[in-house]
Formats: structure tokens, sequence, C-alpha cells
């Protein structure tokens, strides 16, 4: 059996581990909005009746992503189990370092993987899909619009696909360059989700921008009541809350820069998106250690060429306090 892949979140995991009472910890281990969106009271009818695709949520997405048109899905997740069958078998190139779900999805419907050089504008040859998430988790990359571009044709012309996980472009607005109104083309799949920047995880909901074909290919392989209708009614109503969303990309950024301003100022040299912080640090292991026996969970990465950290963001001015005080008591005890 192949090993489980590994997420932040799992706090039962630390909770047991380290003998700390579940309510005691300060989960900062995700790339999640601490402050999610206050969805409106579920009507009862999204309880009791089945989930409707003509409610429009479709529609509503593709206008808010400005693409041709959208698939809602179970979360980015559905669609990343799903999509690699449905593409010619062949190598397909994914960063070392990124989100851990898609190299075992693709090798599983009987792709090869190799490593995508992300420094590169040319690709290797023999490479037929190029798998990305931009901004990248937990690297923090963000990839060129016209490298992207250039990515596709190069791909297309071999059959193949690039696959972009936005799941983080949320968070920074206009100022990020999405390949969404590109996604009618043939060979280009755009992946969001409503569960970073509006905090919503727990609803698995997101959308797949792509050509119609394939859309349509993968509603078929997904079957009937993908998304539920709860989280129907709460992602509708995120969408259509641009004054919301206007004033939580600001907050992020200010929390996001006080972040790693703290870590910076304690001699490490992260890397930030407006959700979450990363740097590399060959104490990772100890400072992870270190943080979570004073009750605060964070993400460890052992597989880059250095070991490294992400920190989420707090939800309040009392739970920035505690980590603050934490982390320095935290890396003195490492130094």
């Amino acid at each position: 059996m192949a090993e489980p892949i590994r997420h932040g979140g799992n706090l039962r995991e630390a909770a047991r581990r380290y003998g700390i009472a579940l309510g005691d910890w300060l989960d900062l281990s995700t790339g999640i909005n601490p402050r999610a969106y206050p969805v409106p009271p579920v009507p009862v009818d999204a309880w009791r009746r089945l989930p409707e695709d003509a409610d429009e949520l479709a529609e509503l997405a593709a206008r808010h992503y400005g693409a041709p048109g959208a698939l809602p899905v179970a979360g980015s997740q559905a669609a990343i189990r799903a999509l690699p069958g449905l593409l010619k078998r062949g190598v397909a190139a994914v960063a070392p370092l990124t989100y851990g779900e898609y190299a075992p999805a693709f090798e599983r419907a009987g792709h090869r993987i190799v490593a995508l050089d992300v420094a590169s504008t040319a690709l290797e040859d023999g490479v037929d899909h190029v798998i990305v998430a931009n901004p990248n988790n937990p690297t923090t990359e963000r990839i060129d619009h016209n490298v992207l571009l250039d990515w596709h044709e190069q791909l297309a012309a071999r059959d193949g696909t690039l696959i972009i996980d936005e799941a983080f472009a949320d968070a920074y607005g206009d100022e990020h360059r999405s390949l969404a109104s590109e996604s009618g083309r043939e060979g280009l799949v755009v992946l969001r989700s409503v569960g970073k920047f509006y905090g919503l995880a727990g609803i698995r909901a997101g959308f797949v921008l792509a050509a119609e074909p394939l859309r349509d290919a993968l509603r078929e392989t997904l079957g009937a009541w993908t998304v539920s209708g709860p989280a129907r009614h709460a992602v509708q109503a995120a969408l259509s809350d641009s004054s919301w969303q206007a004033e939580t990309r600001a907050t992020l950024a200010r929390d996001s820069a006080r972040l790693a301003t703290l870590i910076r100022n304690r001699g490490f040299d992260p890397r930030s998106t407006p959700l979450f912080v990363w740097f590399e640090t060959q104490h990772a292991a100890a400072l992870q250690h270190a943080l979570a026996t004073r009750g605060i969970w964070t993400r460890l990465f052992g597989h880059g060429v250095v070991p490294s950290l992400r920190i989420g963001l707090t939800g309040s001015e009392a739970e920035w306090a505690r980590f603050a005080q934490v982390f320095d008591a935290a890396v003195r005890a490492i130094r």
C-alpha cells in the first residue's frame, strides 16, 4: 500500500503525538484563511432537495473568473483524481516541491512522472502534460502569464495538456494574471477553489475551467450531484460578495506581511503569499517540534533540497500575540 499523502490540518494527529488537548492548539499548518466567509443561513430546501445544476452556479463562476465555462466539482481534489484518466497516457512533469496529490494521481492513471524545471521556458522533449500550482504551494513562486501560454503552445503541438492550479490566486485579485480567460483552449485546464481564500475548505467545492469537451467528459466521469446543495448556496454567496473579497484581500496582505517580518527578524529568509509564509532552514524539523510542544502546529516539508516550514495566518490579535511569543521561545530553544 502506498504511503499516505500528507497535508496540513492534521491536528488530531498532532494532539495524539504531543499529548496536548485538541482545543489547546493553534493550527497554522494550512494556507486556509482563518477568517472564513460568513455564509448566510442555508435555506431548508438546500438540505432536503437534490442539488440542481440549473441553479446557475456554473454560470456565476464562469463570470466571476472570466472564463468561457466552468464545471463545479467537490473541491480541486475531485478533478485532480479524475483528470489524469481522461488525458492521453504519457509523461507528466510536476515540480518537485508542490501540492502532493498531483504526482500520485497521474501515476495511478499510468503516466510517468518527471521533475518540472519551473525556471526553464522550454519544456523537455517527450513531456506530454505539465501540472503547476500558480502561485505554488508551498514555495510561493508565481509563473509569468506569457511563460504559461508558451508552455501551452508547446504542449498543444504534442496533443498534451497544461493544468494550472490557481487555488491561492483569489487572494491576489487582479494582481494575479489568471489564465482563466484562456481556458476555452484545447489542452488548457485551470482549477479554482473556494477553500483557501474564502476559508470554506470544509464544504469541498471548486471549479474546473476548461474547453467544453473536457468539461463534459469530466462531468460524465464524476457523475451527478458532485457539489451538495448547502455548498452551492455558500459558494454562490461568496462569489457574489465583492465587498467582502476586497476587504479580505487587504486584511490578508497586511497579516501576511506582518508574519513575514516577524520571521525575517528572527534570522530566516521567508517567502510569502497573502495566505501563508514559507521558509527553508536546516532547523525546520526542530523548529516545528519546538512550536508543537508549545501547542502551535505548522507544516514541515522534509523532501526539498533544504527542509522547510510553512506557517499560516492567525485569526485574531490574541492568536497573533500567542504565536509571536511562542515563536520567539521556539527559536531560542533550537539555537
